[in-house]
């Protein structure tokens, strides 16, 4: 039973009537059309979006939680937050007239989980140092890889969706939402599990093992992902989502024909994949050890994004192969040249700009300005999405951000 009291009740509702009015600006169905028609990969200007704060670095007042119990305090964070990005770094972001209230899912897992030796210079940080220890040596340690077992408090999920709507009635919508997209790095697991250097080794040395390997977690997630379709707990992303290690998904390519609301399905989605300690792995070894198998995986879905930190300019050969290609990542280390000269105009750019400029000893806003126009230069013409992320810190100075924001959308603006 969720018990909510009234002082918890009235602060949530005078956080959404913020919401409220917010989303309710007419700038708000502008950004909309813009993010739609960049990624149909139509000329509009490159657009912004800040992801992956550094939350404990600020110290704020508007942050700080008031309500007294788990449930409400999860929801009056998210509303803060967003608040917070709207006043001070908003970029390009949309803030969409609802409140969402998570379906009760449970996965038990890969039967597998890192056993790992980790360091934090900040204790208030997510930010780590991390040591995997072996767990999967040979072909004899594969099957300790097992199928996720996915289940649903349908119970559950009514509950809070009823409490939530009482909360907000009158205010903001309240909408069930499953899941909303599956981040697919299948080698970020791996790695994990077989330590990243003895992983690179066996490709050359055990190529029959690791294929072994890639195959049986491919098919761990693609059962996974048959039970969240057939169990109807997959939500639409083709809205303020992020898409993969991009921006938001807005498309009206989405859903496909023959949609049902009531069953969501994974080709009515954007999909994801990337391979990032491929970085230095050449193409024909990319695609044996990586894409081939991830390509089954997005070939399931109506979109796809491609790639995080890895520098894909040597690899855009390949990447044609992929279904329904639509977004790659242009990562600090890749090639903006080379990627515009081979494939400028078939997907979207997804820019992630240095965050290291944010985290020196002094703040030179003039470096973060040059980055941006010499790179929005080279892809003058190309749809470009620019997205400030992987943020480990900048050094408790929240205006660093709030002043890159100004900046990204100052310049983004020059090249409408």
């Amino acid at each position: 039973m969720i018990n909510i009291s009234q002082q918890d009740r009235e602060i949530l509702k005078r956080l959404a009537e913020k919401k409220a009015g917010i989303a309710a600006l007419p700038v708000q169905k502008e950004r909309k059309k813009l993010w739609t028609r960049l990624n149909r990969l139509e000329p509009v200007k490159p657009m912004v979006w800040l992801n992956e704060v550094p939350w404990n670095e600020i110290d704020s007042d508007e942050l700080k939680l008031r309500t007294s119990s788990d449930f409400c305090r999860s929801i009056e964070k998210t509303l803060r937050r967003e608040l917070y990005q709207w006043e001070h770094m908003q970029g390009d972001m949309v803030v969409e007239p609802e409140i969402l209230s998570p379906l009760a899912i449970s996965d038990s897992g890969f039967g597998i989980t890192e056993d790992v030796d980790a360091i934090k210079l900040d204790p208030s940080s997510y930010v780590q140092s991390r040591h995997f220890k072996i767990q999967i040596r040979d072909e004899a340690d594969i099957p300790k890889i097992k199928d996720p077992v996915i289940t649903h408090d349908a119970a559950r999920s009514e509950e809070a969706y009823r409490a939530l709507s009482e909360i907000f009635a009158g205010i903001l919508p309240v909408r069930k939402t499953g899941l909303r997209g599956l981040w697919f790095a299948p080698w970020d697991e791996l790695i994990r599990w077989t330590g990243v250097e003895e992983a690179l080794t066996d490709m050359a040395l055990r190529p029959e093992y690791v294929h072994a390997l890639v195959s049986r977690l491919l098919g761990a997630y693609q059962k996974m992902l048959d039970q969240y379709e057939a169990l109807g707990l997959l939500s639409l992303n083709n809205k303020n989502v992020r898409i993969g290690s991009g921006a938001y998904g807005y498309s009206d390519e989405l859903p496909r024909d023959g949609f049902d609301p009531a069953l969501v399905r994974t080709s009515d989605l954007w999909g994801c994949a990337t391979a990032q300690i491929f970085s230095e792995v050449s193409p024909e070894m990319h695609w044996e050890f990586a894409l081939q198998y991830e390509v089954r995986w997005m070939e399931r879905f109506g979109l796809n994004y491609y790639g995080c930190c890895e520098p894909l300019h040597n690899k855009l050969g390949i990447l044609e192969r992929v279904p329904r290609l639509r977004k790659i990542s242009v990562s600090t280390w890749m090639n903006v040249s080379k990627a515009v000269s081979e494939a400028g105009g078939k997907y979207v750019f997804s820019l992630k700009p240095n965050p290291a400029c944010l985290a020196e000893d002094t703040w030179r806003p003039d470096l973060a300005r040059a980055e941006l126009e010499t790179k929005l230069a080279a892809m003058q013409g190309c749809p470009v999405e620019i997205i400030m992320k992987d943020i480990s810190t900048f050094r408790y100075d929240p205006k660093r951000l709030w002043e890159w924001a100004k900046i990204a959308m100052d310049t983004t603006g020059k090249y409408s």
